[in-house]
């Protein structure tokens, strides 16, 4: 039989990304430094959260989240499942979304849209 870990409530179980020893312009860091990791790939979402509109947030996707709350899940050897209220989590990465011709008129198939895009990341 295997065993899964269910988050109850509105809570959601994540996979905390590794720790990084180098930062993105190459700089080294020295094993005594302790940068905290706050993103993560969610796993499995609760029934609350999965049916509620108010959250926005899909198994797999990945998380900005406050570990302050996050309650770890002895469940690997690496201890890398936490179990965090949907309320620490902050923001959800998103890829953008298909670059729109640039033009000062619409065409009668396009729509306005006066939305902001995301912020890109990477």
């Amino acid at each position: 039989m295997t065993e899964y870990v269910e988050p109850l409530g509105l809570r959601i179980l994540i996979r905390k990304d590794e720790a990084r020893h180098q930062t993105r312009g190459g700089i080294v860091l020295p094993d005594s430094s302790e940068i905290p990791t706050i993103t993560g790939r969610v796993v499995e979402i609760s029934v609350q959260v999965e049916r509620s509109e108010d959250f926005p947030i899909r198994k797999y996707d990945k998380v900005l989240f406050h570990p302050k709350n996050a309650i770890p899940v002895d469940f690997e050897t690496d201890n890398l499942l936490f179990v965090v209220p949907v309320d620490d989590v902050v923001a959800v990465f998103r890829r953008s979304k298909a670059e729109r011709p640039k033009s000062d008129t619409l065409t009668d198939d396009e729509e306005s849209d006066d939305s902001t895009d995301p912020v890109d990341l990477g």
